[in-house]
């Protein structure tokens, strides 16, 4: 079976094992991920003929669990609703589904993490998380799919 991974899985796999911003440190370089500098444009113009737009996955070294593009390139949805905080969110990480935040609990607003080509490099941190309300496509959004081993 495929799903999209809950909020907790996806930031278990991007930090792969550290406490630190990013999987690789607590700080980032354009040699690092696709994101948007803050001063001269986007890292990705000029890598791979990009000129602000996502890049071939495996344009940069993967984590120590082998996945690559965990900060940049694209935010991500998880299957997680919108909650202000994780008062309330289940402790054994799977995906909060329930009161999402919105009008009668409706699923108004879908749970996007890991930052895109177009983000700054704040918004590529490992706890970084962000929302889009309705949940609407783009050239910066997509999703991860996760395995489930045991059946």
């Amino acid at each position: 079976a495929y799903r999209l991974p809950s909020e907790a899985e996806w930031e278990y796999a991007a930090r792969a094992g550290t406490t630190t911003a990013y999987s690789f440190g607590d700080s980032i370089t354009c040699e690092q991920a696709s994101y948007a500098r803050l001063t001269s444009g986007s890292c990705n113009t000029g890598r791979d003929n990009a000129l602000a737009r996502t890049v071939a996955v495996g344009s940069f070294a993967a984590n120590a669990f082998g996945l690559y593009d965990m900060h940049g390139n694209m935010w991500e949805w998880v299957e997680d609703c919108w909650h202000d905080n994780y008062e309330g969110a289940p402790t054994d990480g799977s995906a909060w589904t329930t009161g999402c935040a919105g009008s009668g609990g409706a699923r108004i607003s879908a749970v996007l993490r890991g930052g895109s080509w177009d983000s700054s490099p704040r918004l590529l941190r490992s706890a970084n998380r962000g929302r889009n309300s309705p949940p609407l496509r783009g050239d910066y959004n997509g999703f991860r799919l996760v395995q489930d081993l045991n059946p």
